[in-house]
């Protein structure tokens, strides 16, 4: 019993493109030191491109905080200057009113 011989069609796809089996995991591995090499300019870029990244997202929230911590500073601070204001014409109506020797 032999099959029917098939229709070939009349134009095939021909292979253009040269197809190179993957590297194996031994070529493909880095040495320690172009590791290292890499992970450095990896993290300064990382670190380049973090700063004003981290200034844009944090500088906000950082300025909030200072000005909240300077509206609950400001009373305190008030009353100590005007203790030592106090403080120093209480001191020099003292020295006033010294009798000079």
């Amino acid at each position: 019993m032999s099959t029917p011989p098939r229709n070939v069609p009349r134009f095939l796809p021909t292979l253009t493109q040269v197809v190179r089996p993957p590297e194996t995991a031994q070529e493909s591995r880095l040495s320690p030191l172009d590791t290292e090499q890499m992970i450095h300019r990896v993290l300064q870029r990382v670190d380049l491109a973090l700063e004003p990244m981290l200034r844009e997202a944090i500088g906000p929230l950082v300025l909030d905080q200072i000005t909240a911590m300077a509206t609950r500073l400001r009373p305190e601070v008030e009353a100590v200057v005007r203790q030592a204001v106090a403080d120093a014409l209480a001191h020099e109506f003292d020295i006033e009113k010294r009798p000079c020797d």
